[in-house]
């Protein structure tokens, strides 16, 4: 098989996912897009949080032009990306019990706030003590994982359960265990990982639903513009000014 060929296998296993979760997540994304709004109007904070590399769908959605100014990054020293050494610190740090109830208890969050975590296999002590905790301050809780972890895998929590089963919305991303999307006969693992791809697509359709609920209810979505067009730092400058006290990435 050829170079390509492989190519154009992972597009279309790509494809099929963000496919699957358009149609079979419908109603947890307008769902997830709702209590997003609901949040806005209210007068509270929007916060993501993700480990390795579930984080880099929480960054896509903080800070982003064309998404809404609102939404913080949580923060977690050393899971937050492979920037730490050794690269392997991040993923022991996950499964250690405690470290989210610490980061709750140094972090801005309190009732009345909204939280997005993002974790594949939901099954590690970082992601489901977040989601416990995080409801039991008021915190309402979006989590985005695949389901399919927790049938084909044990917790690593103390509680058995998993990220899906503290959560106000959950939302599929339909990934396979595992992570990777081809495989080859000459080559003995599996390779190709979708979910980057998937829960990214997965959360920016989240956050256009919020941003035509918050519109349909006469509310102006408080959106970022691109920095790079003309008048993007002084639109972006005014947003900033009317929600500053619900944004925490510029103090």
């Amino acid at each position: 098989m050829s170079d390509s060929k492989l190519a154009g296998q992972f597009f279309d296993a790509a494809i099929g996912l963000l496919r699957r979760v358009r149609d079979e997540d419908a109603g947890e994304i307008e769902a997830a897009g709702s209590l997003i709004a609901d949040t806005v109007v209210d007068g509270g904070r929007l916060f993501a949080f993700g480990a390795g590399h579930s984080s880099l769908a929480a960054q896509d959605i903080v800070y982003r032009a064309g998404g809404l100014a609102l939404m913080n990054l949580l923060a977690v020293p050393g899971v937050v990306g492979v920037d730490v050494m050794p690269a392997t610190l991040g993923s022991a740090l996950e499964r250690v019990d405690g470290l989210a109830s610490a980061v709750l208890d140094c972090s801005p969050l309190r009732s009345g706030d909204l939280l997005v975590i993002i974790s594949l296999s939901g099954r590690n002590a970082l992601p489901v003590e977040m989601a416990m905790n995080a409801r039991a301050l008021g915190v309402k809780v979006i989590g985005v994982t695949s389901v399919a972890y927790a049938t084909e895998t044990t917790s690593r929590h103390v509680s058995g359960t998993y990220l899906k089963d503290h959560c106000d919305v959950v939302l599929d991303s339909r990934i396979p265990v595992g992570d990777a999307e081809l495989t080859l006969d000459s080559i003995e693992a599996p390779f190709a990982p979708a979910s980057t791809v998937v829960t990214s697509a997965l959360l920016q359709a989240v956050m256009a639903t919020a941003a035509g609920a918050l519109a349909h209810r006469g509310v102006e979505p408080p959106l970022l513009r691109s920095g790079n067009v003309d008048g993007g730092h002084e639109w972006n400058g005014r947003v900033m000014t009317e929600y500053g006290d619900r944004i925490f990435y510029r103090h």
